[in-house]
């Protein structure tokens, strides 16, 4: 990992690149906990998905701090309830792309409304991630 002098050195490309690596990873984990809160545990697509965001949101928000910005020199507490207002912003956008999909296309099923919400709220995240959240 670079040192501090270093992390503003790291080309927007290489973070792009790296962003969606941590996305792929935290859909990943959406579209599983996702898939197995409506399949396993009863739960409605709406209320599951409350859960899923915020599985993935935790687990890309610990990624993203180690390989994408790397920790912000403001500490944890401070970086993450920056980087948890970017998340809840970007995921308040993602479930009410997600809904709309699924009410306004009643045979979408909500995998298919997912990729749909969360591709609409990943230029949202990476601009907020990088400009405020994981800011040096």
């Amino acid at each position: 990992m670079p040192d501090a002098s270093e992390r503003g050195n790291v080309p927007y490309s290489q973070r792009l690149r790296r962003f969606a690596l941590v996305g792929a990873t935290g859909f990943a984990i959406d579209a599983v906990v996702l898939t197995l809160l409506i399949s396993r545990a009863g739960l409605d697509p709406f209320t599951a998905r409350v859960f899923a965001i915020s599985a993935s949101a935790f687990t890309t928000w610990q990624l993203n701090r180690r390989i994408t910005w790397w920790k912000s020199s403001d500490g944890a507490a401070r970086e993450g309830s920056r980087y948890f207002s970017v998340v809840a912003s970007a995921a308040l956008l993602n479930y009410l792309i997600y809904s709309a999909v699924l009410v306004f296309i009643q045979a979408a099923p909500p995998l298919a409304a997912l990729v749909v919400g969360t591709g609409s709220a990943m230029v949202w995240s990476f601009v907020g991630f990088d400009r405020f959240a994981f800011r040096q």
